[in-house]
């Protein structure tokens, strides 16, 4: 008599999930059944019988029907299911979730009857674009500001600065108060969530604290205490706060003030190894206009990829999603080993929660961006070369050899090739969009004129058509 085979339907559900009709066969479900108690019995030990001797009913009787059942069925279904795959030549995204429930189907298993069992997974979307060619975004153009270099110069001299005690004044913006502060909620009376603090190093600029901390600090001398009515931001990042009013015992333990360096040849030395000021400004000019073309460039891109995605037609199956927040857990969970935090401790389950949903919207839209330039490099058939992967390994290879831990070459030349292929479509995008670019210009007032007023208009200055041709810079 012939074998019976397993009978296998799928059906398309929405969100790119299908879902599998198992029939199973009695001659599998007895064949499971028989090896499930094989193995069993190969292990248990049971007084008064020698290991691997013990009669089947007797094994039955001490362990129980149902949790012999329970194990087969497990490796009934398992069995069945990476059959059934092989037969619809199918790659699920996700393990596959047992509709009925693992207990139920239990209840009514019987190994003599042909078991009838309903999974579902998710499978790779699939990807349509509505348009790829003829993309037209618009962007801000921005110029440099020639201001930004005095800026950094600035802050490098506040880097290098002394810091000396003040004890003569009052403090004012640009000192480094040491405060003492303990916040509460006016309405409530409770104690603020980390508003409180025994001794703090505070730099006094605005928008260093929440509105009228730091206004409140100033003009204090030390040793006063002084009570701050305040109000946190509608957008504050803890969402407790959001819009609360707070009240807040400050007390200035001490002050000090930062005794900046002059701007010198002498100063170019110490901070930038340069031989003159000259020099150094330079330096931090082409460093800060290399940062600002370069900003600019991933602008153009992020309007490009957003605008690409916005044309892709998919179902989004909530696995992709899942496993895109994982990652970026699991890579944040990295970078905090990598400081010498301890993991275990820090992520705890609710840190990881907390995680998980805040990282969950950023985690969709990397994952309907990466599907877009799929769903670009198959319409336009963009491919990248073996031998441009086998060129760019070249440039691992010290770094492979000197590794102390073992590199999964054909991981890192996976990651190569999707970095290389995300490359040329980027490319393409450029040489086949369109781009609009609007430059806000700031009117000068006149030095007569005491108002401090400046009218924005903005207007758009240029387009670059870079339609089947390269965008000329």
């Amino acid at each position: 008599m012939a074998k019976e085979a397993l009978i296998v339907k799928t059906k398309s559900l929405p969100k790119s999930r299908i879902s599998f009709e198992l029939e199973i066969p009695s001659e599998t479900c007895k064949t499971c059944v028989n090896e499930t108690i094989n193995t069993i019995s190969r292990s248990a030990k049971i007084p008064g019988f020698r290991l691997g001797k013990i009669p089947k009913q007797v094994l039955i009787q001490r362990i129980g029907i149902t949790q012999l059942h329970a194990s087969a069925l497990e490796k009934i279904i398992d069995k069945s299911w990476q059959e059934a795959l092989k037969i619809k030549s199918i790659e699920p995204l996700s393990e596959p979730e047992l509709v009925d429930g693992f207990e139920s189907l239990l209840a009514k298993f019987s190994p003599e009857k042909p078991l009838k069992v309903t999974l579902q997974t998710d499978v790779a979307p699939e990807l349509k674009l509505k348009k790829s060619k003829g993309l037209c975004v618009e962007i801000s153009k921005t110029k440099f500001d020639p201001k930004s270099v005095d800026e950094a110069l600035e802050k490098s001299r506040s880097q290098f600065a002394n810091i000396i005690p003040v004890t003569n004044r009052a403090a004012k913006l640009g000192d480094i108060a040491v405060v003492s502060f303990k916040g509460k909620y006016k309405d409530s009376g409770q104690e603020i969530d980390g508003g409180t603090s025994e001794s703090m190093d505070l730099e006094l600029e605005k928008n260093k604290m929440i509105p009228g901390f730091v206004e409140g600090i100033v003009k204090m001398k030390i040793g006063n205490t002084k009570t701050l009515n305040l109000k946190f931001p509608e957008d504050y990042s803890h969402e407790d706060s959001r819009g609360k009013e707070a009240i807040f015992e400050v007390n200035l333990k001490d002050l000090k003030e930062k005794e900046l360096p002059e701007l010198n040849d002498d100063f170019a030395k110490q901070s930038g190894n340069k031989e003159s000021l000259k020099e150094l400004k330079q330096d931090i000019e082409k460093q800060l206009k290399e940062n600002f073309e370069k900003t600019q460039k991933d602008i153009k891109i992020e309007a490009l990829l957003d605008a690409l995605t916005e044309e892709l037609v998919a179902e989004i199956p909530k696995s992709m999603i899942d496993i895109e927040v994982r990652n970026n857990i699991e890579q944040t969970a990295q970078r905090f080993a990598q400081q010498g935090l301890d993991v275990k401790s820090t992520f705890t389950p609710e840190l990881v929660k907390s995680l998980a949903e805040s990282t969950r919207p950023q985690a969709e839209k990397n994952v309907k961006r990466n599907l877009a330039l799929k769903a670009l490099a198959e319409k336009e058939n963009i491919t990248v070369e073996k031998d441009q992967i086998d060129l760019k390994m070249k440039e691992y290879e010290d770094a492979i050899s000197q590794s102390a831990k073992q590199i999964d070459i054909q991981k890192l030349k996976d990651v190569i090739s999707n970095d290389l292929l995300k490359e040329k479509l980027i490319i393409w995008l450029e040489e086949n969009s369109e781009v609009k670019e609007k430059t806000t210009k700031t009117t000068k007032i006149s030095k007569t004129t005491k108002a401090t007023k400046t009218t924005k208009t903005t207007k758009t200055t240029k387009t670059t058509k870079t339609q089947n041709k390269k965008e000329k810079k």
